[in-house]
């Protein structure tokens, strides 16, 4: 059960790993968000098998991480749609 696991926290870091690489190149600030909740549910399940592994006290950390990117979540739809309103208002150059 144990060699499952470990294989499956090894696929989760894989797919975090891409989700970094998407976040370094994305093209908008949306699809950054995007990568970054997907880094922090990869953290999250990888900490959660970590803790069926070895230790339970790391699902307390998990669950913080959580926490934390829900708040992120809501502070992104907060101030980046006035950052949207605020370069949607801007005249071009060069009109």
């Amino acid at each position: 059960m144990t060699e499952f696991l470990v294989a499956a926290a090894c696929l989760v870091l894989v797919a975090t790993a891409l989700g970094l690489l998407r976040l370094l190149r994305g093209p908008g600030d949306a699809e950054r968000m995007m990568a970054a909740q997907l880094l922090g549910t990869g953290g999250i399940a990888a900490l959660l098998l970590g803790s069926t592994i070895s230790d339970p006290a790391i699902a307390d950390a998990a669950l913080t991480l959580a926490l934390l990117a829900a708040f992120a979540s809501v502070a992104f739809v907060k101030y980046g749609s006035r950052l949207g309103l605020l370069r949607s208002s801007r005249p071009v150059e060069g009109e």
